[in-house]
């Protein structure tokens, strides 16, 4: 099963993978599920997402960068 958008931190860490010069508290909401939903992984309903779950998302990247 691929990533799903509970899948927080794993997202973070592909986003810190694919994304390497991006600064996270740069990114916009729209660009960020964009963005997620074009992972190889991701294998989930794209409707499924909200401002807390991207938000998480957001957190999870800056703290992988740390």
């Amino acid at each position: 099963m691929g990533l799903r958008w509970i899948d927080v931190e794993q997202i973070a860490i592909e986003l810190a993978e694919q994304f390497p010069e991006q600064d996270p508290k740069q990114v916009r909401f729209t660009d960020l599920h964009q963005w997620v939903c074009q992972l190889d992984e991701f294998d989930d309903d794209p409707q499924h997402s909200n401002e807390r779950i991207l938000e998480a998302i957001i957190l999870a990247w800056m703290d992988e960068l740390d």
